[in-house]
């Protein structure tokens, strides 16, 4: 099935974009997890745009979700709940923060607790829309890198240009040359390489269009397993079951 723009009519605004991201990573995830050898499992994450939400528990098992500045009243004091809280005393200092997107499906390893070896970024618009935030997305990609974590950005967002690989590659420093050739929609496979004489990151380069099949990439997990992701059949499933194929049809 050719790639669809998610972004522009005749699908956006009917159909949002981040509805479909969800249904994508957990078609992703079922994918993976069909694959992984034994200790492994792959679970989806999505925090797209509103606030990191806290997970409070309560006495009797449940949880209750609460978004970071909710228990704090309109004159910036501490709210109170059926039981005291404590209040801080107030911040000496308050600074802005960028919390990028999240829409990723997380792979671990199971077998000396939950290790995260690997991860796949679906970029959003949120996550090209500001230097602050691409630099946020960058450093999050980073981070699993200098971690050793395998990691697969896909970028199909056609509303913004800005390239977030080339935003990584002048994060990590490691010089112009690394950078991809493509303009526009690509998705790119990432193996950190750590050995006693030698650390380095493979990089697989994919570029992408609308109206093209979506590519096959490694995605590298922990000791040295790569697992091929072809990330067309979890896009056609994620369509099918969202009607995407009908309403792009029309």
């Amino acid at each position: 099935m050719p790639l669809l723009d998610h972004f522009n009519p005749p699908l956006h605004p009917i159909r949002r974009w981040e509805s479909f991201f969800a249904m994508y990573t957990v078609a992703i995830s079922d994918s993976l997890n069909r694959k992984l050898p034994q200790g492994y499992f792959a679970e989806m994450h999505v925090h797209a745009g509103g606030r990191p939400n806290i997970e409070i528990g309560l006495s009797d098992g449940s949880a209750a979700p609460f978004p970071i500045g909710s228990l704090i009243d309109q004159k910036g004091d501490v709210a109170t709940l059926e039981a005291p809280v404590w209040a801080p005393p107030k911040p000496a200092i308050s600074m802005p923060a960028i919390f990028p997107d999240s829409v990723e499906v997380l792979v671990y390893n199971s077998e000396s607790g939950a290790t995260l070896v690997a991860a796949v970024e679906l970029v959003s618009p949120g996550n090209k829309d500001r230097p602050e935030a691409r630099s946020g997305f960058a450093a999050k990609c980073a981070t699993y890198l200098q971690q050793g974590v395998g990691l697969i950005i896909v970028d199909v967002v056609t509303t913004r240009s800005t390239n977030l690989h080339d935003d990584l590659i002048e994060l990590l420093m490691v010089g112009p040359k690394f950078k991809i050739p493509f303009e526009g929609l690509y998705a790119t496979a990432y193996r950190p390489v750590r050995r006693p004489t030698d650390e380095h990151i493979d990089v697989w380069p994919a570029g992408i269009r609308v109206g093209e099949r979506l590519p096959l990439l490694p995605l590298s997990l922990d000791r040295g397993i790569c697992l091929p992701l072809d990330l067309e059949p979890p896009y056609v499933e994620a369509c099918e079951r969202s009607r995407l194929a009908v309403q792009s049809s029309k």
